[in-house]
């Protein structure tokens, strides 16, 4: 099964860069620069490099408010960087040693029973196990440890 890993929407990051608001309504924080590490950018879904500047901000990766439409702070390149397109898992899911993962319906309702942490190097699988259920539209992926949204996930036949 092909697994496709959504990085932020380029027009969402660069409309957040220019100061758009966040999902609380405010701006991005400037000003925090990068060691390098555990500073996960949601748009490449690789770490801000070392020195380098990034937004911290508010985020919901769902359209509207609603009960199960989780928000919370992601970081991101202040200066812009190239949207992640590659293969397989991304880079930034390399770093800790598991991860939530939970299955989405296609009306972003969680399908109770598919939450689950789950080791770093087993997400893909787990993940395509839940496609198995067709009720799973997406699956996204969060902190283990702060409950911060990383990336979602689709299976290929239905991105």
């Amino acid at each position: 099964m092909d697994l496709t890993f959504e990085a932020l929407d380029s027009a969402l990051a660069a409309d957040l860069r220019r100061g758009g608001p966040d999902a609380n309504g405010q701006p991005a924080e400037r000003g925090a620069i990068s060691d390098g590490e555990g500073v996960p950018c949601r748009h490449c879904l690789s770490h801000v490099p070392a020195g380098r500047e990034y937004l911290i901000l508010a985020h919901r990766p769902f359209p509207a408010p609603q009960p199960y439409a989780e928000t919370g702070p992601i970081f991101l390149c202040a200066d812009d960087c190239g949207r992640w397109h590659g293969a397989g898992v991304p880079p930034i899911l390399a770093t800790s040693p598991d991860y939530l993962l939970k299955g989405y319906s296609a009306d972003h309702r969680i399908v109770y029973g598919t939450g689950r942490v789950v080791p770093a190097a087993d997400l893909a699988g787990y993940a395509a196990g839940l496609f198995e259920d067709p009720r799973v539209a997406f699956v996204d992926v969060r902190s283990a440890r702060n409950n911060c949204f990383q990336c979602r996930i689709r299976c290929a036949l239905s991105a």
